[in-house]
């Protein structure tokens, strides 16, 4: 998508938005990253000596973090120390002009400054002021430090994960910050719509834990109604079968999944054991299951025989699911990938052509686009407050004062 901002005819959804994060690693910041990406004014609000330790996490190239650039689009950076008082003043006069703050500090923070709730909405009756914390803003473990992980833990992701025999597996990337994110996101755009009938804000409590939960799926109601609890099955589900990785005969690894019964029975045909579906077994998903082992076999030993080209074409033509295990490497090269330009290419001054995902849909008449990449540290703290009414000798004393 072109980083060029739309004509009127094709403003993005969001344009005229102005969200303040205030939020560091991940979850917070990620939700205003997807919400600049359809067009709201995202303004990064940090500390003037700390960063967002985002800027640091992973690898760099020339000094330049590298997630950040990801995770810093399309939002103008500035500095404000929110805990010294012409800090604090600023915020509330960023937050008049504004209709979204998104925070993650433990519970209790920003009351400490003076920026709880009451002193926002009262610079600001419409803003609505999205706080996301690992645990939520009360209860037992409100006041504990956490970060996804902890969620990916308590929430029954890991224990889920991994192969029957082996520990609890975590994800290697940040999941639960990254559902809380999508999560968070939905909630700022459906208190903004509340809004619009009542014409007044209100607090959105996001709990990184809670999401995670949301995404497994009817493990509670499982539990509540029959004393079930899921176990470990490694790659496989106990739901239908066959569905498992299975190694091609050049090396490769692909996927498999029969979810669906006319799907299951189109892989055995394929794959030579047509009889199988005649088995009373077959017929549901979860009966196929408990003969995976079979299954498995018949769908390992007919894949392992043939290239990973070969299996695939072949599942292709038979109208089975199936798809490579792929890594970024292989993304980059996937023609599906390429046609939709998931891995797009942003202009950025101080790398050049950067890669990196694009926008999360796209819209048909309104779409998003990713105007720019991670901007420096404090790159447009005079800008914007100079916008904001701020003269000259208000930002000198605001320096000396060590606010920004």
């Amino acid at each position: 998508m072109s980083a060029d901002r739309p004509d009127n005819a094709t403003r993005p959804p969001l344009d005229g938005l102005r969200v303040l994060d205030l939020a560091t690693l991940f979850a917070g910041p990620l939700a205003a990253t997807m919400l600049g990406d359809f067009g709201a004014e995202v303004i990064k609000v940090e500390h003037p000596l700390r960063p967002d330790p985002s800027r640091g996490h992973g690898p760099a190239k020339d000094g330049i973090g590298l997630w950040w650039k990801v995770l810093g689009r399309n939002k103008r950076t500035i500095t404000l120390d929110l805990s010294r008082p012409g800090g604090r003043d600023t915020l509330l006069r960023l937050a008049a002009t504004s209709d979204v703050v998104i925070e993650n500090f433990r519970p209790g923070t920003l009351e400490k400054w003076d920026l709880g709730w009451p002193e926002l909405s009262a610079a600001n009756p419409r803003l609505v002021l999205a706080r996301v914390t690992a645990f939520g803003q009360f209860g037992p473990y409100a006041h504990r430090p956490g970060f996804g992980t902890l969620a990916e833990a308590m929430s029954g992701f890991a224990a889920l994960t991994g192969e029957p025999e082996a520990p609890p597996t975590l994800p290697p990337f940040g999941l639960a910050d990254s559902v809380a994110a999508l999560a968070t996101s939905y909630a700022v755009l459906t208190a903004l719509a509340a809004r619009q009938r009542t014409g007044a804000g209100q607090v959105v409590d996001m709990a990184i834990i809670e999401p995670m939960l949301a995404v497994l799926g009817p493990q509670p109601t499982w539990y509540d109604q029959l004393g079930y609890v899921q176990e470990r099955t490694g790659n496989r589900s106990a739901n239908n079968a066959p569905r498992n990785t299975y190694r091609t005969l050049d090396g490769s690894w692909v996927a498999v999944s029969t979810s669906a019964q006319s799907v299951a029975e189109r892989v055995m045909r394929l794959v030579g054991r047509p009889e199988l579906t005649d088995e009373p077994w077959f017929a549901t998903g979860v009966q196929r299951a408990a003969h995976a082992d079979e299954l498995d076999e018949a769908v390992g030993n007919w894949i392992a025989a043939r290239t990973r080209d070969e299996v695939l074409a072949a599942f292709e033509k038979a109208e089975a699911a199936i798809a490579p295990v792929q890594d970024v490497r292989d993304v980059f090269e996937d023609p599906q990938y390429q046609a939709l330009d998931t891995v797009t290419t942003v202009a950025d001054p101080d790398l050049g052509p950067l890669r990196m995902q694009n926008v999360l849909f796209r819209l048909s008449a309104t779409p998003g686009a990713i105007r720019w990449a991670g901007r420096g540290h404090g790159a447009d703290t005079d800008t914007v407050l100079t916008e904001l009414g701020l003269g000259p000798a208000e930002l000198r004393a605001l320096r000396e004062e060590g606010a920004l």
